[in-house]
């Protein structure tokens, strides 16, 4: 039988997770689209798989959460250098219930949980100095204890209907598998590089 493309993904992401010293080997480009038609880029870390979906985290009311909000289907790529392995994924984007931004948020480290209540994310503001001195005050009376969790940070858990691996080869013949779901069954098939 196949190996699934889910599990085909964790055995890549366990190998690249051993094998890499990146200080974020869990970072991935989530692409949407933007509200003015333009494509959106950025790098975001894939916290965990549940239920064969992907999660990832971030304020909804940031120009990624809005742009999903309009249109929920995204892409994730993950490029993987150690192990020489690029991961693409198309999914739909579905907000995560609130129990489950609640524990990714108590996961976070104090300072993150700081920033995500003192920022307002894309924002613009005059002088990055007024958040940087807002964070301090804000450290300095909370250094000990953990911030709640604002109404407009979550998160999303991305169901993937298409996975494309791909395994570099150094003559640019790469292998790459296209695995898509159709009718609720994975199908599979080789591309060319």
């Amino acid at each position: 039988m196949e190996i699934q493309p889910i599990s085909l993904f964790e055995r890549w992401f366990d190998r690249e997770r051993a094998a890499s010293r990146a200080a974020l080997p869990s970072a991935c480009c989530l692409s949407t689209q933007g509200t003015d038609g333009f494509p959106n880029a950025r790098f975001v870390s894939l916290k965990e798989i549940v239920d064969d979906h992907f999660i990832i985290t971030t304020s909804l009311l940031s120009k990624k959460g809005i742009e999903i909000a309009a249109l929920n289907k995204v892409a994730l790529t993950f490029w993987w250098a150690t192990t020489q392995k690029q991961v693409r994924v198309q999914g739909v984007a579905t907000q995560i219930p609130e129990p489950q931004a609640e524990k990714y948020f108590n996961e976070r480290s104090s300072d993150s949980q700081i920033v995500s209540n003192i920022s307002t994310q894309g924002k613009e503001i005059d002088k990055p100095q007024t958040l940087e001195e807002v964070f301090a005050r804000v450290k300095s009376a909370k250094s000990k204890q953990k911030l709640t969790r604002p109404k407009d940070w979550g998160g999303y858990a991305i169901a993937p209907v298409r996975m494309e691996f791909l395994e570099f080869a150094p003559t640019r013949l790469h292998r790459r598998k296209l695995f898509e779901r159709i009718d609720q069954q994975w199908t599979s098939r080789y591309i060319q590089p």
